[in-house]
Formats: C-alpha cells, sequence, structure tokens
C-alpha cells in the first residue's frame, strides 16, 4: 500500500476483525457453558419434579403404586399412577432393584428398539449420582441425572428414577450465534474500513496541510515563512514547531551564507580590481621601467593579500566540515605571554602606543602552543590596530584555583554596544572602523579565529567595550589537570569559526 492512511486503515480493519473472532470465540464458549449450566439446573429440577409425583403418587395411591398385571410382562407402574408422570415432558425412566423398567415416559417410547435398548444399558452401567451425564444416542446426546428412592412403603419397588434432556438447545445456541456472525461481520466489516478511512482521512488532514506549508519554502527566499501551530501540547503542534525551529536555523544560516559570499566578493573583488590596473599599466607602451616595476610590485602586494584570504577561507571551509585536529601539549603561559607582550612593543613602537604587562603569573595550561600563541596575537594585534598614537594597551595574566585569565586591555576607539553581539561573526567589521581596517589588510576573520581557539581549549572570550573609551578582551582557560580533553583530540568546531593557518 502507498499512503500511511490507507495502511491505519488497513491496520485498523485487521485488528477489528482479529477482535471480532476472539469475541465471538469468547462469546461461543461462555454461550455454550452458560446453555450447559441451563440445561444442568433443569434436568436436576425433573428429577425433583419427578420425586414429589412419586411422593404424591404413594400417598393417593397406596399398595397400587406399582402393579403385576400379568407376569409376563413384569411389574410396571400402576395406570393410575401414569397420568402423573407424563405431566414431566423429558425422558422418564422408573427402574427397580433388579434394573428392571418399571416405567418409560412418551419421549422414551418413542426412540427406535435399538435406542431403547442402548439407552438401558447405558442406565444401569452409570453408577447414582448426583452429577448430570451426557448419554450419547443416534438420535442426539441426553444429558440425564439419577435419584435412588430408599424403600418407603410400597414406594420400595421403585428403586432409582432417571430423568433426561436433550442437549439440542445447548448445541444449536452457538450455531445461531456463528450464523449471526456470519451474516452481521462483513457488514461491520466494510462499515469499519468506511470509518477508519474517514477518521484516518481527518488525522492526516493538519499533516496535509504542514507538508504543503514546507513544500511551499522550497528556497532561501522563503525562509521568513513559518508554519501555523495547532492545539498547544497536540504532538503535530511540537512537530510544527520543531519544524519551525529547524526553518529559523535555516534562515540564520542561510543569512551568514549569503553575507559571507557578499563579504567574501567584496574583499577578493578589490585585489583584484587593482591587480588589473598594475597589470594593464605595466603593459602600456609608453610606461617606463620604474613604473613598470612599481606596478609589478603593488600587483605583488595584493596578490600576496588575495592568497592569504584564499588560505584564510580554504580554512573556514575545512573547519565547516565539523572536525578541526588540535595537538595538545603542556603550555607554561607566563613565557608565551611576556613572548607576546615583546612582540606588541615591537609593533606598538612605530604607533607610539604604551604596551604594559603589570601582571604575568605562572600557570600551565593544556594546549596548542601555536594555535595559542595565534590568539594572544590577533588580540594584541587588534587592541593596537585600533588604539590611537600615545594609547595604552596592558596585557594581564592571572590565575585561579581551576582557571586562568589572560586580559588584552586597550585605551583604543571602542566598540558601540549595539555591534558588541556581532564582533565573532565573518567579515564583519564594525562601520566607523571599516575604512581603517581596510587600509591595514584586515579580513574580519580574526575574532572569529579567537573565539573559535579559545572553545576549542575548553575556554571562553569575551569582551566589555564603550565606544572612544577602548575595549578589554578576557581569555578564559582552563588550568592543566583541569580539563577533560586529552592531549590529542579531534574538536568539533563552531558552525561560523575557523582558524587561519
Amino acid at each position: 500500500m502507498g499512503s500511511i492512511r490507507s495502511r491505519l486503515t488497513a491496520a485498523y480493519t485487521a485488528a477489528l476483525i482479529a477482535t471480532m473472532l476472539f469475541f465471538a470465540l469468547t462469546l461461543l464458549t461462555v454461550r455454550r457453558v452458560t446453555v450447559f449450566r441451563e440445561l444442568e439446573t433443569r434436568v436436576a429440577e425433573e428429577v425433583d419434579r419427578t420425586v414429589r409425583l412419586i411422593d404424591i403418587a404413594s400417598k393417593l395411591f397406596t399398595q397400587q403404586l406399582v402393579v403385576t398385571p400379568d407376569s409376563l410382562v413384569g411389574a410396571e407402574v400402576s395406570p393410575r399412577v401414569v397420568p402423573l408422570l407424563e405431566l414431566i415432558p423429558d425422558f422418564v425412566l422408573l427402574k427397580d432393584t433388579r434394573g428392571y423398567s418399571l416405567y418409560r415416559s412418551e419421549q422414551v417410547r418413542l426412540l427406535s428398539d435399538s435406542e431403547r435398548e442402548m439407552l438401558d444399558s447405558i442406565v444401569l452401567a452409570m453408577p447414582s449420582s448426583p452429577t448430570p451425564t451426557i448419554v450419547s444416542l443416534p438420535s442426539g446426546d441426553l444429558l440425564m441425572q439419577s435419584r435412588r428412592l430408599p424403600g418407603i412403603g410400597t414406594r420400595g419397588q421403585i428403586d432409582r428414577v432417571w430423568v433426561g434432556i436433550r442437549t439440542d438447545a445447548a448445541q444449536l445456541a452457538p450455531s445461531e450465534l456463528v450464523n449471526t456472525m456470519l451474516i452481521v461481520a462483513p457488514f461491520l466489516v466494510a462499515l469499519s474500513v468506511v470509518f477508519a478511512y474517514f477518521i484516518a482521512g481527518r488525522a492526516f488532514r493538519p499533516i496535509d496541510r504542514i507538508i504543503d506549508q514546507v513544500e511551499a519554502i522550497t528556497d532561501g527566499r522563503s525562509l521568513h515563512r513559518r508554519l501555523a501551530i495547532g492545539a498547544a501540547g497536540d504532538e503535530l503542534a511540537r512537530l510544527s514547531s520543531t519544524l519551525n525551529a529547524m526553518i529559523e536555523r535555516l534562515e540564520t544560516s542561510f543569512g551568514a551564507l549569503r553575507r559571507f559570499t557578499a563579504d567574501a566578493s567584496h574583499e577578493l573583488k578589490t585585489p583584484l580590481t587593482v591587480m588589473r590596473a598594475d597589470v594593464e599599466r605595466a603593459m602600456s607602451p609608453t610606461s617606463t621601467g620604474t613604473e613598470q616595476a612599481v606596478a609589478l610590485e603593488e600587483a605583488l602586494q595584493q596578490l600576496t593579500r588575495m592568497a592569504d584570504l584564499v588560505d584564510s577561507l580554504l580554512t573556514l571551509a575545512r573547519a565547516d566540515e565539523g572536525r578541526f585536529d588540535l595537538h595538545r601539549e603542556p603550555v607554561e603561559l607566563a613565557p608565551l605571554a611576556r613572548e607576546v607582550v615583546e612582540t606588541a612593543r615591537l609593533l606598538g613602537e612605530d604607533a607610539g602606543l604604551i604596551i604594559d604587562a603589570p601582571m604575568i603569573e605562572e600557570a600551565d595550561v593544556s594546549g596548542d602552543l601555536t594555535r595559542l600563541r595565534q590568539l594572544f596575537l590577533n588580540l594584541v594585534t587588534n587592541a593596537i590596530k585600533y588604539t590611537p598614537r600615545g594609547g595604552r594597551v596592558e596585557i594581564t595574566v592571572v590565575r585561579s584555583d581551576k582557571q586562568v585569565s589572560v586580559t588584552v586591555k586597550d585605551t583604543g576607539i571602542g566598540i558601540a554596544a549595539a555591534d558588541l553581539p556581532y564582533i565573532f561573526e565573518r567579515f564583519w567589521r564594525a562601520d566607523r572602523v571599516r575604512s581603517r581596517a581596510s587600509e591595514r589588510g584586515g579580513f574580519g576573520l580574526g575574532l572569529a579565529i579567537c573565539q573559535w581557539i579559545a572553545q576549542a581549549h575548553g575556554g571562553t572570550l569575551s569582551v566589555q567595550s564603550r565606544l572612544g573609551r577602548g575595549s578589554t578582551f578576557t581569555v578564559t582557560l582552563p588550568v592543566a589537570g583541569t580539563s577533560d580533553l586529552t592531549e590529542t583530540d579531534e574538536f568539533i568546531v563552531p558552525q561560523g569559526v575557523a582558524v587561519l593557518d
């Protein structure tokens, strides 16, 4: 079957048929047991009624309850007593102490000779018991029960009373039930199929609407649309909420991808334009050798810048695959911080900046020395780049019980509060500093790189900044021995973050 609706209808129908069969078998069994109990009750009542009639007859017809009209025929119940016994409509047998029949009811007399002889032989062989017994005859089964009558006066000639009832009712009731079920069951199954298909259709109607709405969201331009959410707590409402959350994440990812593509294209377009102009100038017939050399040197610089950007984009692509290797080893942060401070002083000397390290405490971390050096140098380089002449950059290393904090603080131009949530995104640069970043060769990837390196080492990177008053970047790393990472691990790279080689 194709659709879930059809499969559910078939499953429901099969379950209904199985339930009906089980119910019918149970009902047949219960009905059969109930009918047999009713027959047992009835035969017991008939035995009691026969005994009471015999008691009444013994009081009315004393000394005449049993007579012997003919020595050849033998003893038999008195004709005056027979009308009373004929009131019993079932099979009735009266036997004397020797086993001879004193009375046979009309039902017994209607039996064939062979069946009467069979019944007599079975009755003689059966012990006297208050429990009803099934007697099988060719014309059908009888449920029979006997009662012994101890000698009381002339009634002592009657030793045992047998009463039997046909069991056709016990067999007829189940057969009638089966015939009824065979007639009614097809209609019930047909109705169940119709109702099951209708109910399944109503149940899947919201799913069809969800499918139509999802199909309408076919590309990145439709990701702003959301699915309608039904009743609260409903499974379909939860499904719609989950799909909406997924679409929202996709919208965010597509938006980031579009921004990434646009920014990457912009970064590549500028050096390509400059290179084309330089090459055309160098190829000009009127250009002198010196002009050609200058043009080629400038083209080489742009080519180097573009190669760095391509390498960065390649690393980003590798990071987006989800894994990146770090080779961990024990790293002493104090010597590394002093090395970064010396580099910063060389970089800040021409800019007239004061590079200070008021506190560098000893601390060991488990990490990749190259990546950690890149992290701190990126932060220091950013601080120097955006700090005006005469400003100050401070680098501190402070250790606590289980972690160490490396802080890079500057007195530069700062970052606006509205821009702080976006500074770790790829290619993002505040408008106020975009022109300066372009002049100094930045790509807007440095802070994204720093954030990834910190997270890959089990730490965090945070920022505090006020526009015009400088920024403070703080890297928090776990002290060696407190991290759960092993010495060489593959780290899952956060989406949108990469490392530059």
